[in-house]
């Protein structure tokens, strides 16, 4: 039987991947030390649907591992743990790094030593690219554009680490793409704009499309960053799902490489087109705070897609209205897993 190994696998990705891959009938084992808001929920909701099996690790620790993945020696290995808020690498950027960076690290070694047939798929983020400050971007229609990438941003964009969580994403994609290399793993990272999904327990500084949608129905504070009109190209987890699974069937296709993965110009979106299509859904004004910008964030992110697209056959299939309107029903559904707002 097929196998594969989701690290951060209680995230609202890696229970999806989880589902998906299981439905598919393949082995699948699910790693996360549960520190995250709403793991456990998710776990639990996961073990409920089927019987995963888990193991309660941290990628932090070198030996635990390598011995995980020289046990299981699974066919794929779907890397989602890492630290994932701007924010908190700022006030913490030590523990940022051994999360994002050590942790990456000593995932792929694990694989080197113990299982060097695996194939490596890494989560890594646009935020590799930094602020692009040099990129023309106008303000058309209450919201920022590219001047002059019509298709977005591509993979041949220098990348230009800005923040803590910058550097030690950076980093982990750097080392993803030199594994392949210099040790001839079979090895992939897919730098990930703005996913989104049932079971995302978005919070204020990750996660903007869930954590705006969450406090809404819950009638919780929002707060914008910036002036709202910042946009960025939102993907489905379900379709992110479908990109993992093509990845895997075309592994010697992709090897090697880095991919901008996101909803590609067809699926963007600022922060306030987004208010005001929950504002017409829910039928009620969201009051707003307003704050500075954060550091590192861009005014303007949209991936060129057409890579994946021309490699895998791959592109966004979900609409943004029936994805929100999907995050909304859930939010409204499971309440009771928001009692830590309160």
């Amino acid at each position: 039987m097929t196998s594969i190994l989701i690290t951060g696998g209680a995230g609202f990705i890696g229970v999806h991947a989880a589902g998906r891959f299981h439905e598919l009938g393949w082995e699948v084992t699910v790693l996360d030390n549960l520190s995250r808001q709403g793991a456990p929920e998710n776990l639990a909701w996961l073990q409920q649907t089927w019987p995963a099996r888990f193991m309660q690790a941290d990628v932090r620790d070198r030996d635990a591992m390598e011995r995980i993945v020289a046990e299981l020696r699974p066919d794929a290995l779907l890397h989602l743990a890492a630290q994932v808020a701007v924010t908190t690498s700022v006030e913490d950027p030590r523990s940022d790094f051994e999360a994002n960076a050590l942790g990456t690290f000593n995932m792929l070694e694990a694989v080197r030593r113990q299982s060097p047939r695996t194939f490596f798929i890494n989560a890594s983020t646009n935020k590799v690219y930094g602020r692009m400050e040099d990129l023309g971007v106008v303000e058309r229609n209450g919201r920022y554009e590219y001047a002059d990438l019509p298709c977005g941003v591509s993979e041949e964009r220098p990348l230009d680490f800005h923040s803590p969580y910058g550097c030690s994403k950076g980093v982990a994609d750097q080392y993803t793409i030199d594994y392949s290399r210099i040790y001839g793993l079979a090895t992939v990272t897919f730098r990930q704009s703005c996913i989104y999904g049932t079971r995302q327990f978005g919070v204020e500084d990750q996660g903007w499309v869930a954590w705006f949608t969450i406090a809404s129905v819950l009638g919780k504070q929002i707060t914008i960053y910036g002036d709202g009109k910042q946009i960025r190209d939102v993907l489905h987890v379900g379709d992110l799902v479908r990109l993992y699974e093509a990845a895997i069937a075309h592994r010697e296709r992709v090897a090697g490489q880095a991919f901008n993965i996101g909803g590609g110009p067809a699926n963007t979106m600022s922060l306030l087109e987004l208010i005001a299509q929950l504002e017409t859904i829910l039928g009620k004004k969201i009051p707003l705070n307003w704050s500075d910008w954060r550091p590192g964030d861009q005014p303007v992110f949209v991936c060129d897609v057409s890579k994946a697209a021309k490699l895998l056959g791959w592109r966004p299939s979900i609409p943004v209205p029936e994805g929100v309107g999907e995050l909304i029903d859930w939010t409204r559904a499971n309440r009771e897993l928001f009692g830590f707002l309160s």
